[in-house]
């Protein structure tokens, strides 16, 4: 089918826009400049085609997601999908069954997928083009995060619904918070924050 008639993909991330997020960045700019303007994210529904509008799928994010506290993550060692996909990325390392519950409560309606592989939390540094520059990268990511010393843990508190566009360019269409009300503490009132996208 012709790429212009290809209806497009649509994806859920958590952008992590801390130290973490700017190592992550940085590095990929070094090892794939091509794919330097791709923001640091964790992926909670992978790319999947919608079975109803973009609408409906917003409705569904913000109905599912509203079940959810905001919460904290750790990152941990570089590993790669080698040899399924030529992908090196940081493992996340505690409160990964959060993001498994928010995968599996957000894959229905619109935006249900059968995934074609296990959903495995983690922070992309960078997906190459062949395994050997893979392997590379993964020695080289390596070696830089031995010697990132800022912090290794990211608040996760919006989600970000995205849909595929031209020349690995994703826009994002919709910033859909979890539950603040959910994390606080009886007699505490919530504070306004002004989504970053």
């Amino acid at each position: 089918m012709p790429e212009t008639l290809r209806s497009p993909q649509y994806a859920v991330v958590a952008y992590v826009r801390n130290p973490i997020g700017h190592f992550v960045e940085d590095l990929r700019r070094e090892l794939h400049p091509d794919h330097a303007h791709l923001a640091a994210h964790v992926t909670v529904l992978p790319p999947r085609r919608l079975s109803g509008s973009e609408e409906e799928a917003i409705r569904s994010l913000q109905a599912h997601s509203a079940r959810f506290a905001p919460f904290d993550v750790q990152l941990g060692d570089v590993e790669t999908f080698c040899p399924r996909t030529p992908t090196v990325f940081l493992r996340v390392e505690r409160s990964a069954h959060r993001f498994r519950d928010l995968h599996d409560e957000l894959n229905t309606g619109p935006l249900h997928c059968d995934e074609q592989w296990p959903y495995i939390p983690h922070l992309t540094i960078v997906k190459m083009l062949e395994l050997c520059e893979a392997d590379q990268a993964v020695v080289k990511s390596r070696e830089r995060w031995a010697h990132y010393s800022g912090t290794k843990s990211a608040h996760i508190e919006e989600l970000t619904f995205v849909r595929e566009g031209e020349n690995n360019q994703w826009i994002d269409l919709a910033t859909i918070r979890l539950d603040q009300s959910k994390s606080m503490k009886p007699g505490t009132t919530p504070t306004e924050s002004t989504p970053t996208r």
